[in-house]
């Protein structure tokens, strides 16, 4: 009896850490969150690049006209496959993460 409460509680405490977990990552795969995660650091919070790993790497900034006239397939190789001193995503994203970040960065640029 001892032995099958010791392992319902560990059956259901596996769970709920699963189930926690699930919860977390599918929270961390907004494009904000994305953002935030691979980004913030070097493009910054607004995506001007004027963060210091920004001006040491040459990060763009959003706002530009130069990623401006970019098409969105630009955008989202440069994502995914990295530009200069960027990394490339493709690896570490799925591509509906791939492009909804660069929809997200695209329209921060567009509030400048």
């Amino acid at each position: 009896m001892k032995f099958a409460n010791g392992l319902m509680f560990a059956l259901a405490t596996a769970l709920g850490t699963i189930v926690l977990l699930a919860v977390s990552v599918r929270g961390q795969d907004t494009p904000e969150a994305l953002y935030k995660a691979k980004c913030v650091t070097c493009h910054g919070a607004h995506g001007a690049g004027d963060t210091r790993n920004g001006k040491k790497t040459g990060a763009r900034d959003f706002g530009s006209a130069e990623v401006q006239n970019e098409t969105d397939a630009q955008f989202i190789e440069i994502i995914a496959n990295g530009k200069n001193m960027m990394p490339g995503y493709k690896k570490r994203l799925t591509d509906t993460q791939i492009k909804d970040l660069a929809a997200h960065c695209r329209e921060m640029g567009n509030k400048k």
